[in-house]
């Protein structure tokens, strides 16, 4: 009997829709309908004439295209666009709706996942500099075009934030609950009209099927004299990359050459992603550190058995060894290693015809400090 291959009911005002179920379409099972009368025609009436009404065939193509045209519009998994049209009855736009909210939940399930992959997207203007980082789980979803859409979406809208935050590096640090509830204006095929930020990342997890997070973003503002230069590495396209370094220089003489500025401070933007600079200059070095570097170097020294005064002096050489590689001042420039950056700045003073300073720099690099979850054999 048909019953066998039919689900409970489904109470729709004052008639029950019993649908096919055991992987069976509409279009195959038909729909099993209850019809109760009105009650305003039968007001004392709770009983009802039962008849079978079954659905129009469609056709395998016609099923073929919708599937295809349904994935298009949302990019959801094949199964999932396939489940919803047949819940909705091969109403593409019904299906449509229903896979964006059973997006939401699926999002929030997967929102547990580790997502240490993810872009960095990076826009600037006269005055200042944006960089957000979006995280997913995967490679392959990081190099989607509506993932890049919304990361450079998002960096545009932090750009125009106002951070009261503490500077960091000459960078204002903005935290992903400042910008989850702002609104912001999408205009893609996929994900498109005015919502908040955490919706339109709700939504492209529900579409990727994957985790998504805005974790973090910086702002950085242009000295009242002088520039700003960036650098991306592993970028798609322009505004994209896995690590970004920004750097500032500021400049005594307003009229001092912005071609040189440029120039240097773009090679100075790539030495910070290359060389990973921890403080600008000795006086930037916290005490915790020092100290926990003299204390590694001391234990270092002493288990080699030479006398104390030995040790002192090997302790001395080794933390100078150690300024060269955390401060950028004194690193060895990544162009040319016979120059420090130190040097590169007095070139660049004389070039100029004016004292030029690095005011602050900021290094971000995709996932750094996201515990990856490694599979075992």
């Amino acid at each position: 009997m048909i019953f066998k291959g039919l689900s409970s009911p489904v109470c729709s005002r004052s008639s029950y829709s019993t649908w096919a179920s055991r992987g069976r379409s509409i279009s195959e099972a038909g729909e099993l309908r209850t019809v109760v009368p009105s009650n305003d025609a039968y007001p004392h009436n709770s009983f009802g004439m039962i008849f079978r009404r079954y659905a129009i065939e469609i056709p395998a193509s016609e099923q073929m295209w919708l599937i295809k045209q349904l994935r298009e519009r949302t990019s959801a998994p094949i199964k999932d666009v396939k489940s919803s049209l047949v819940d909705c009855n091969w109403d593409i736009e019904a299906a449509q709706k229903d896979l964006r909210k059973r997006g939401v939940v699926l999002a929030s399930k997967k929102s547990s996942r580790t997502a240490a992959e993810g872009l960095l997207a990076l826009v600037q203007n006269e005055s200042k500099v944006a960089v957000i980082e979006l995280n997913c789980e995967t490679d392959f979803v990081a190099r989607n075009e509506i993932f890049q859409y919304l990361a450079l979406s998002l960096a545009k809208l932090a750009l125009q934030v106002e951070s009261s935050s503490p500077q960091v590096s000459g960078a204002f640090p903005l935290g992903s609950e400042n910008l989850e509830e702002l609104k912001i204006n999408l205009d893609h095929p996929k994900l498109s009209g005015e919502k908040t930020v955490q919706t339109a990342i709700a939504e492209l997890a529900a579409i990727m099927g994957e985790n998504v997070k805005l974790r973090r973003g910086f702002v950085m503002s242009a000295p009242s004299q002088g520039i700003i230069s960036t650098y991306l590495h592993t970028s798609p396209q322009p505004g994209l990359g896995r690590i970004a370094g920004i750097l500032s220089f500021e400049v005594e003489d307003k009229n001092a050459s912005l071609d040189s500025l440029k120039r240097v401070g773009s090679e100075l933007a790539m030495h910070v992603v290359a060389a990973k600079p921890l403080f600008l200059t000795r006086d930037h070095v916290s005490s915790d550190a020092l100290e926990n570097e003299r204390e590694i170097l001391k234990s270092q020294a002493e288990s080699t058995g030479k006398p104390q005064m030995a040790i002192e002096k090997m302790v001395e050489g080794r933390l100078q060894k150690y300024y060269e590689e955390v401060v950028l001042m004194e690193q060895k420039f990544v162009v040319n290693d016979s120059l420090n950056v130190k040097a590169i700045l007095d070139n660049l003073s004389k070039e100029v015809g004016s004292p030029v300073k690095i005011g602050g720099f900021c290094r971000m690099e995709v996932g750094e400090g996201i515990q990856r979850l490694e599979a075992s054999n």
